[in-house]
């Protein structure tokens, strides 16, 4: 059952509620005040995103992609048809 007030932060606990919808503590965490940011998946300030983007990534850097020249050859040629077409 929760407590009518939060013992971690003081906000009003509704009735049946199973956490605090202020900092998130409940009665498995013994309503503590880790329990507002435990398992959220969020990184601490000992995060580093360049470790991460390697691990998760690999060390090669990515190709650039863009038209091959197949394609903008075959737009050059279609705007000078439609163009010829046009004029006549």
């Amino acid at each position: 059952m929760s407590p009518e007030v939060c013992p971690n932060c003081g906000t009003t606990v509704p009735r049946k509620a199973k956490a605090c919808p202020e900092c998130g503590a409940d009665e498995k965490t013994g309503w503590s005040d880790s329990a507002y940011a435990d398992n959220l998946g969020i990184p601490d300030e000992n995060f580093n995103y360049e470790n991460f983007a390697e691990e998760e990534f690999g060390s090669r850097s990515p190709k650039p992609r863009g038209l091959h020249w197949v394609w903008w050859l075959t737009a050059v040629i279609l705007i000078l048809l439609f163009l010829i077409f046009l004029l006549h």
